[in-house]
């Protein structure tokens, strides 16, 4: 029975190579200290789907993580088991490969993808289980062996184990080759006119480029836009990478994301308090709400009505491919 699973787990691996890195996206997953294997991203896969790692069975990864968000969700915040709610959104993940700087959350308080990982398993109103359990009911599926051991080369399953085969399977979800990728690589024809006046601003008047930059237009630091301000209270709903950081500086900071796929994302910020990418660069164009760790970065950008809408398209056409998925029609048993 045993060479049976085997035999099908690896038939199942074979028809998942490495993605190749889309247009827009110049790293290559040979660049990495431990490049993704087919065999870990496969089991990553099906760990990342499997509802089975959470304390009632209900909450996997891909609950908060929706592939057809980018990874992200359409809610403003999480919901975990018994239908607990959060204070954050869940961010994306695509191209989590390759970042300026490791760190994962919003708060940036994971500083790899596998750290990220195993995180919301222990979370109580997350995935509310305990590490321990989590490796005990993934060692009990008989199912799991062969994929760990054509995995790691021992049907042994631990944590770490785990960690590494879904953040690899993370790691292969790209974003890239995007009309605003295809135009910049030649075709004239990929985008419109707005856009074209969008990527002027981004990279001009609106300094969008500040934070947003590089292949994935992140810099993956933490700025304070105000987001979460009470001016009567003069307090922060959430006080982000302070918390992490113990520095005072960073209160009120939480992680730039990517603009990538962002279409894809709503609602945004943190805490899914602004519904729409307009009524974004509308935040940024006022400066953002005053508060006294604003970053300096910010200020009043006196963008046009035809400007804000070329911003939007501009982000739009970032909306590419290479992380696209759907949940497994089966799992271990």
């Amino acid at each position: 029975m045993v060479m049976i699973l085997l035999a099908l787990s690896l038939n199942v691996l074979a028809s998942t190579p490495i993605p190749t890195p889309p247009l827009g996206i110049s790293s290559t997953f040979a660049e990495l200290k431990e490049p993704p294997t087919p065999e870990r991203v496969e089991l990553g896969r099906l760990l990342f789907f499997d509802k089975r790692l959470s304390a009632d069975n209900t909450v996997s990864c891909a609950t908060c993580h929706r592939p057809e968000h980018a990874f992200s969700e359409p809610t403003a915040v999480s919901s975990g088991i018994r239908n607990q709610k959060g204070n954050r959104k869940a961010p994306t993940f695509i191209n989590g490969a390759w970042t300026i700087f490791p760190v994962f959350f919003w708060d940036g308080r994971a500083d790899s993808l596998e750290a990220q990982a195993i995180g919301p398993m222990a979370n109580p109103i997350e995935m509310g289980n305990t590490h321990e359990k989590v490796v005990g009911t993934v060692s009990g599926i008989k199912g799991y062996g062969p994929l760990f051991k054509a995995a790691f080369g021992a049907e042994i399953v631990d944590l770490n184990k785990i960690a590494k085969a879904i953040s690899d399977y993370e790691r292969t979800r790209l974003s890239g080759n995007s009309p605003w990728d295809q135009w910049k690589a030649g075709n004239e024809k990929a985008v419109s006119a707005e856009v074209k006046l969008g990527d002027q601003l981004f990279f001009g008047k609106a300094e969008c480029n500040q934070c947003h930059l590089g292949q994935n237009f992140t810099d993956s630091r933490f700025h304070n836009l105000g987001i979460g301000w009470n001016p009567k209270t003069k307090k922060f709903a959430d006080e982000g990478r302070v918390v992490i950081s113990k520095s005072a500086e960073d209160t009120g900071a939480f992680k730039t994301p990517t603009v990538r796929e962002a279409a894809k994302r709503a609602p945004y910020m943190h805490d899914g308090s602004i519904k729409s990418l307009e009524a974004v660069v509308q935040h940024y164009n006022k400066g953002g709400n005053k508060n006294p760790r604003l970053s300096p970065k910010l200020h009043p950008l006196k963008l046009k009505a035809n400007e804000v809408s070329a911003l939007v398209a501009f982000m739009v056409a970032l909306t590419g491919e290479g992380y696209q998925d759907v949940a497994p029609t089966s799992f271990p048993q």
